[in-house]
């Protein structure tokens, strides 16, 4: 059997490919969909079957592109109500090619149409090897429970209470959990950073599945749970009618200085991909920054939305083409263009801005200094923020931020961290586009303090 998982980091999603005698499957595709097409063609195989654990939240799938371009069938949890042709799965359904054995449990709770799928080897044994656990089961977590538009998280935490004790828990603990996410996914809060586990790991280590009262398990899950992104609800409907092939994507048009300028007279935003360190040494005022090293795409989405029209400030062309087809993973399209000659263009018919850049050793001198007041703020997520923080810190999570710019003195000195620099750099660029003049960022973060041994308020400390 062919069994390979492709780990796309900037959106911590895990999709897999499966094959037997010359077909195979692919379960959970991302929006590009070369990836598989490539690998099956390596490999000796044909693409037969695409397989969706659910209608995916956080990205745009390739299901409907790569159906095409193979001839392939979609399968899909009959609950799904996808308007694009498909087989609608139940429980106990079948999926057989070569000696390979695909079965469909119903594992409602993330989303009420989530199926998982078991897997068999018949030259290994009669017996499941492995499960596909979607967002159901993750390495240490279990999916979020609040995605679902007619059914309250209260309903889904239940679903999800009885799918992984009733049916999942009740497989052995040798079988391999291959879930469609890892850490730094927001379909879940605490996801480990291995790609795969075991029921048996999960059955003992995993937090949630230590509560084993229902009620219990309810209460907790839906307690605190982190915003989910607006983008959420826009993709799923994308996912449940089948998104353009991202090849349809159009050819990026270059734009001067003065176009940049007239475009963002009527509503277009900069989006600067570029380092934190050239953003911060110049950049269009007004820009939005989200460097294209992290979870670019995810950012992106989750501070502008999906219909705000965006000009693409990059390095060089190579990052503007990755800017886009990223954007596009997660339904990003209304990308007018890219800045012509990037900076040096930009500084034709702008006053490049900056953003001051400040190290941790002098971040203590200056909390130090009473003669200095300034707002040290922590963009960093409320499980960052309890395992630790920067004495006199005020927290408030980046994805909050916007929301919350009036809890914030727009007179005083703002200076900004998150763990490593990534989050604090969008965080000053969102507050300088909204009118905090006097902002800074600390380059290297949280853990750059640390790391300097500087004092950090225990993790009881309560938030300020």
């Amino acid at each position: 059997m062919y069994f390979e998982q492709f780990y796309l980091g900037c959106l911590a999603h895990a999709s897999y490919m499966i094959g037997s005698e010359g077909v195979a499957a692919v379960i959970d595709p991302q929006r590009d969909v070369d990836i598989y097409l490539e690998t099956a063609r390596e490999n000796g195989l044909e693409i037969r079957y695409v397989i969706e654990t659910h209608l995916h939240a956080d990205f745009v799938s390739g299901h409907g592109e790569l159906a095409a371009r193979t001839g392939a069938a979609i399968y899909l949890g009959a609950r799904a109500g996808a308007s694009f042709p498909h087989v609608g799965v139940r429980d106990g359904d079948e999926l057989r090619f070569g000696r390979c054995v695909l079965k469909f449990v119903d594992t409602p709770g993330h989303t009420m149409e989530s199926v998982s799928i078991l897997v068999t080897d018949m030259d290994r044994s009669p017996e499941p090897f492995a499960v596909f656990t979607g967002d159901t089961l993750f390495v240490g977590d279990v999916g979020r429970p609040d995605l679902a538009k007619d059914v309250t998280p209260e309903q889904l935490a239940g679903h999800l209470f009885d799918s992984l004790f009733d049916k999942l828990l009740k497989l052995d603990d040798a079988v391999q959990v291959y879930p469609a996410h890892g850490a730094g996914s927001l379909c879940g809060r605490q996801l480990g950073q291995e790609r795969y586990t075991t029921i048996g790991r999960e059955r003992s280590t995993n937090y949630a599945l230590q509560v084993t009262n229902k009620q219990e398990f309810v209460r907790r899950l839906i307690t605190d749970l982190p915003p989910r992104p607006d983008y959420f609800a826009q993709d799923v409907e994308l996912n449940r009618q089948g998104a353009q092939p991202i090849t349809d994507l159009p050819e990026l048009t270059p734009l001067s200085g003065a176009e940049t300028a007239r475009l963002m007279e009527t509503g277009a935003i900069v989006l600067d991909t570029r380092p934190t360190i050239e953003f911060a040494a110049g950049h269009i005022p007004g820009s939005v920054h989200v460097a294209l090293s992290g979870q670019y795409a995810s950012w992106a989405a989750r501070m502008l939305g999906l219909e705000v029209k965006i000009i693409i400030m990059a390095s060089d062309m190579e990052a503007v083409r990755e800017s886009q087809v990223r954007l596009a993973r997660v339904g990003v399209e209304k990308v007018l263009g890219f800045v012509e000659d990037g900076v040096t263009g930009a500084s034709r018919s702008f006053e490049l801005a900056q953003i001051p850049q400040v190290g941790v050793q002098e971040l203590d001198r200056m909390l130090s200094d009473s003669s200095m007041p300034f707002t040290l703020l922590d963009v960093r997520n409320s499980g960052e923020w309890n395992a630790g923080h920067l004495h006199g810190a005020r927290h408030i999570p980046l994805g909050d931020l916007v929301q919350r710019f009036g809890e914030l003195d727009r007179a005083s000195m703002t200076v900004v961290h998150c763990a490593g620099g990534y989050r604090s750099s969008i965080a000053t660029s969102l507050l300088r586009r909204a009118g905090f003049h006097n902002v800074a960022n600390v380059t290297g973060g949280f853990n750059a303090w640390a790391s300097a041994k500087l004092p950090v308020a225990p993790a009881s400390a309560a938030p300020v």
